[in-house]
């Protein structure tokens, strides 16, 4: 299928529009054109490259959700689904993301579901995203599908800014450990041995390690630099094999001060997920096997994943997920109240509800838990830098007197 821009006449306003169709070539795409009531002014082939660069933008997370509850609306109202995307693509602020509902609208005029024409853009919509909007395809309920979609978005997005925000005055006072220390090596240590070699004494072990120190770093800046680069690449590289993944994951679920949080943030995730995802209609296995990779961590993924195969050979979620590792106990407990009522949907969101609750108070507390480990790591470097300087200074200032 080809991309072409086209500016045509509505037949029944006559009203001038412009946008992007798919087709075969420049003569399917006029006669696409006319069965959906437009006469066709210009129909040009769209500049390939031109738009492989604008869909390499990145689309922000406020983009889609401002997409998807605009969307949601004008469907909801009754409007066809081509003139709700290009409703919504008229009133997209950021030109990536209107790009990439031109080309869905474009995608949906050639014939393919929403969902397919979705699917084209990884990037911006997930697995979690694309199956809604396929079950409320199914079920009639695109609206509702696309309106929960929106809602959660805007859940993760306001959990990840606090979780950033909260972080902000640690980072300073990380910031401010390391302007310290840099400021007593480059140059304080330096006059301080400056000191010691004008009067011919012999500096102290500390204070020597640390012009020591100090040295390298001023004459082998270069090689630091090059080995954090190293390190950093080959972390980056290691985080993509299995066991990179796997080790990562475990870390975050295991790391001193946030592993709470992070354990939290995974079930609230999971279930949520589940949740929207039985709630519109999709199948348990499919259900699980999305959530699972909605957590964004690699070992619950696959821990999740295992407990779909032994639903898959009749096993009930709520016994196949509570004995796995790192998963909270609320989860499978609900889920068992939920498979006794028949509404796993409505018990498991309530388990997202209050890991929700108990998320936002370990988020409120992340400085106040951090601050104290700080503290001490601060006083401890500064103290060494300290005893490195100041101390030899009045040892030979009482020497002298």
């Amino acid at each position: 299928m080809k991309r072409f821009n086209y500016k045509a006449t509505e037949k029944a306003s006559r009203k001038t529009v412009s946008g992007v169709i798919q087709a075969e070539n420049e003569r399917e795409a006029g006669k696409l054109l006319v069965e959906q009531g437009y006469v066709p002014q210009r129909i040009e082939e769209e500049d390939k490259r031109g738009i492989i660069a604008k869909l390499k933008n990145k689309v922000a997370t406020k983009d889609r959700i401002i997409f998807t509850r605009q969307f949601a609306t004008l469907i909801g109202a009754g409007l066809p689904m081509s003139r709700s995307l290009k409703t919504a693509a008229e009133q997209a602020t950021s030109q990536s993301m209107k790009a990439v509902i031109e080309d869905v609208t474009a995608s949906v005029e050639a014939g393919k579901s929403l969902s397919d024409s979705l699917a084209q853009h990884p990037d911006v919509f997930n697995d979690v995203y694309l199956s809604l909007v396929a079950a409320g395809e199914m079920s009639g309920t695109l609206d509702t599908a696309l309106a929960r979609l929106a809602a959660q978005d805007e859940k993760d997005s306001n959990m990840i800014s606090k979780i950033r925000g909260a972080m902000v005055y640690p980072g300073i006072i990380f910031i401010v450990i390391i302007a310290v220390l840099a400021f007593m090596m480059i140059l304080v240590v330096p006059e301080v041995r400056k000191l010691y070699e004008d009067m011919n004494k012999v500096l102290p072990g500390l204070t020597k390690a640390l012009v020591s120190i100090s040295d390298f770093f001023a004459m082998r800046w270069y090689i630091v630099l090059g080995v954090i680069g190293l390190i950093i690449y080959g972390i980056n590289i290691y985080r993509r094999t299995d066991a990179g993944k796997r080790t990562f994951a475990l870390f975050k679920l295991n790391v001193p001060l946030f592993k709470t949080l992070f354990q939290r943030l995974y079930m609230t995730r999971f279930s949520r997920t589940m949740e929207m995802l039985l709630g519109t209609g999709v199948s348990m296995l499919d259900a699980i096997h999305i959530s699972a990779r909605a957590t964004s961590n690699y070992y619950m993924e696959q821990q999740f994943n295992a407990a779909g195969e032994k639903v898959k050979s009749g096993k009930a979620l709520s016994e196949s997920v509570q004995d796995l590792d790192y998963v909270l106990p609320l989860v499978p407990q609900m889920i068992s109240i939920g498979e006794q009522s028949g509404k796993i949907d409505e018990m498991i969101g309530k388990a997202a509800e209050v890991y929700e609750n108990e998320l936002d108070e370990k988020i409120a507390n992340i400085s106040t838990m951090i601050e104290p480990f700080l503290m001490v790591i601060m006083a401890g470097l500064i103290g060494i830098v300290i005893a490195g300087t100041l101390l030899p200074i009045y040892s030979l200032v009482t020497s002298i007197t």
